[in-house]
């Protein structure tokens, strides 16, 4: 897959979970992309994975490309970014999950950032309107 049907792929999958949960995530992304299974994803979360990065399919480059234009896409929708902590799932202590091999502070932060629709601000009411509540 070259990588304009890369972009259009990633902005079609953006569209698809906004439309579907409100908010679009890397992890989200790269399931619906089937860059990753569900029972991986599981695998993950109870901390039997070490980082996410390692049961990814497709390369460090491919990934970093699906990122930017998953930002690229937020951008142009005019999303709001919120920064999620992930903790391992199951018993023992909650630590922080890894999503890449170097534990990069500013690429964990990436793969951790989610895009939500921002809620419409409500309109102010006039004086006159305010009387009849």
């Amino acid at each position: 897959m070259n990588r304009q049907e890369l972009h259009i792929k990633v902005r079609s999958a953006v569209h698809q979970l906004i439309h579907e949960k409100g908010y679009a995530s890397p992890l989200d992304l790269f399931v619906k992309m089937g860059k990753i299974s569900s029972k991986l994803v599981e695998e993950w979360r109870f901390g039997r994975v070490p980082y996410l990065e390692r049961v990814l399919h497709g390369n460090l480059a491919q990934f970093s490309f699906i990122m930017a234009k998953l930002r690229e896409t937020a951008r142009e929708m005019d999303l709001k970014e919120s920064y999620t902590v992930y903790l391992k799932w199951g018993k023992g202590p909650k630590c922080q999950l890894r999503f890449s091999k170097s534990g990069d502070t500013d690429v964990e932060r990436n793969y951790s950032t989610h895009f939500i629709v921002k809620k419409p601000k409500a309109p102010l009411l006039a004086q006159d309107e305010l009387t009849k509540l």
